[in-house]
């Protein structure tokens, strides 16, 4: 396996979110037991607070086009041997076993997706699926929550590191380009009784060309209108 880390500057939108820095993805290429070549990328985002803490999470949408039908699952609803972007769900709760991880897409407010993860959809998936579904319905603002009283979204508890919180996976083959998506949080310092906070920033699902790709297709384009 492969692992590289993109980090993305986020341009935050609420003048509240003074300790959310950025969310970012760290991308990892897999090749499932068909042969299919993968990337999954976790979403997360990052604070510089010692104990702040994601109590929801909403607005999820693509941007400028995005592809929102593109993710692979691999969870109890696809039978944890079937690798596809036809059908799954966005539980955490469903990504059963370890080995299914890689492969399955899924949301969550930090933790580890298992059956005992307890991330809850909000009901802006819509009925009667909700999350239950392969795709990210647009236009829909999506959400989802953890447990009340839940610290799963602090920083530097289980599935998280010392300064972000885990908000999902996003599974699309490899070198696939899924484009950008909007995302907000809202999250407090994790001191009972503290002001909850909004924050509001972009990531994006793929593979970014490098700084030369995007040269060459520039001359690229340069050299077809001269020939025109």
């Amino acid at each position: 396996m492969k692992l590289t880390a993109m980090t993305l500057a986020a341009a935050v939108t609420s003048v509240s979110s003074a300790t959310f820095v950025e969310y970012y993805a760290v991308k990892t290429q897999s090749t499932h037991g068909d042969g299919r070549l993968v990337d999954s990328y976790k979403v997360y985002a990052r604070f510089n607070g010692a104990t702040d803490t994601i109590l929801n999470a909403f607005n999820l949408d693509g941007l400028n086009g995005a592809t929102m039908n593109a993710f692979y699952h691999q969870d109890l609803s696809t039978y944890a041997s079937v690798m596809t972007s036809a059908f799954g769900s966005w539980a955490p709760s469903l990504t059963g076993a370890v080995a299914n991880r890689p492969f399955d897409s899924y949301l969550t407010v930090g933790g580890i997706p298992n059956a005992v993860n307890g991330v809850s959809a909000d009901p802006s998936w819509g009925n009667p699926l909700s999350w239950f579904r392969p795709d990210i319905p647009a236009g829909q603002n999506c959400g989802w929550f953890a447990p009340g009283g839940s610290i799963m979204g602090r920083v530097g508890q289980a599935g998280n590191t010392a300064d972000s919180v885990i908000l999902g996976q996003f599974v699309v083959a490899r070198d696939f380009n899924a484009g950008l998506f909007n995302l907000k949080i809202g999250y407090n310092n994790g001191v009972a009784g503290s002001p909850v906070q909004f924050a509001e920033s972009t990531v994006f699902i793929g593979t970014v060309p490098t700084p030369g790709a995007i040269a060459l297709l520039g001359l690229a384009g340069l050299a077809g209108r001269r020939r025109r």
